[in-house]
């Protein structure tokens, strides 16, 4: 079992990752000031089914704990679910002692990291995830929920006490999240560390490469990218926004099918293609992490997306102001910068960027 330390101006805290990492969640609790009266778990159905006895054999009896699940998709993550959420904590008697855990991947960690933060105006959480993709938001604080005229665009900078990532929950992941995922892992390898980057193209060549050894060093070195960037930036008023880098295409892509039938990830990956292709000096690195996506099964970018529609929603990212978008992009492999464009430039290039996809 590995240990990250987070170091952030707000809180530093550990990521435990590795098989059966979630042994560690006792003592992780009982190491807390004060220890929680009780603790809420907040899950989805499908991760409830596979993965929350595991989490209640590790409480035994030395703690109480209540249990939310909602419906899984990250359409989910919404006003309702969150005031659900609330909802429930209120009647089960949450105080400012308790804790809550959030099970499954990047949907539950936002979404109850969010009502974690906003509960009696915060109360401690601890991130148990069960993707690939929660490797980047289980770790920096970022929590909220979605709203249909953009994502993420309401929530809190909330950290947790502790990451508990249990590798061996990693075991059922279907292929669309595995790839889900692993997008994030290229993402972190493209802005920050070109060694990283040829290490995953010249290892993984197909999905059934991305496990053991090969997994854990995905994660583990995702993780330390991300933390790099957070210690320095922890509510993004700087370099944190490089985190971002496809970001702004690919939240636009979800948005317009409401978060549903296309995962995060996947957006996300047609999101650095676009942003390679806004300058020439990527058009080698575009072409090849093209072929290797197509490689590994990524889906081609969905036909009918209205240009105009995606324009919108990206004049809405919280990068852009006043009607100014700002794009990350790549001055070469390790090296990201915000761009600045002007929404009528954009829709030129977007155009023309779907043409070809």
């Amino acid at each position: 079992m590995k240990q990250i330390n987070i170091t952030t101006p707000s809180k530093n805290y550990p990521v435990y990752i590795g098989e059966q990492a979630i042994t560690k969640l006792g003592s992780v609790l009982q190491s807390l000031t004060p220890v929680p009266k009780n603790v809420l778990i907040i899950t989805d159905h499908n991760v409830g089914e596979l993965y929350l006895k595991d989490v209640q054999a590790e409480l035994h009896q030395a703690f109480s704990y209540e249990i939310f699940q909602i419906k899984p998709g990250d359409s989910q993550k919404s006003f309702e679910n969150y005031y659900a959420c609330q909802s429930f904590a209120l009647e089960k008697g949450l105080d400012r002692t308790s804790v809550i855990l959030a099970l499954g991947g990047g949907m539950i960690g936002d979404i109850a990291g969010f009502v974690a933060g906003t509960y009696m105006r915060g109360i401690r959480f601890i991130q148990l995830p069960t993707t690939i993709l929660a490797h980047d938001s289980a770790v920096g604080g970022k929590t909220g929920i979605n709203h249909p005229e953009g994502k993420n665009m309401i929530g809190v900078f909330h950290q947790p006490e502790a990451v508990i990532y249990s590798t061996d929950f990693l075991s059922t992941l279907p292929e669309n999240e595995i790839r889900s995922g692993f997008a994030e892992v290229i993402k972190h390898a493209l802005i920050a560390d070109p060694t990283f980057y040829e290490y995953l193209h010249g290892n993984i060549k197909t999905l059934d490469d991305l496990k053991n050894e090969h997994l854990l060093n995905c994660l583990t070195r995702g993780i330390e990218i991300k933390n790099e960037v957070v210690s320095q930036d922890e509510r993004e008023k700087g370099i944190r926004a490089f985190l971002n880098f496809g970001h702004t295409l690919g939240h636009a892509i979800e948005g317009e099918f409401q978060y549903r039938g296309i995962t995060h990830g996947e957006a996300v990956a047609h999101g650095m293609l676009f942003a390679l292709s806004l300058k020439d000096e990527n058009r080698q690195l575009r072409k090849d992490l093209k072929k290797w996506l197509n490689d590994l099964g990524y889906s081609p970018i969905p036909k009918n997306l209205s240009v105009q529609s995606l324009i919108n929603r990206m004049k809405k990212d919280k990068k852009a102001a006043g009607g100014t978008i700002h794009m990350v992009l790549l001055e070469e492999l390790g090296h990201p910068y915000l761009a600045s464009y002007q929404a009528i430039d954009l829709e030129e290039k977007l155009t023309a960027f779907l043409k070809e996809n």
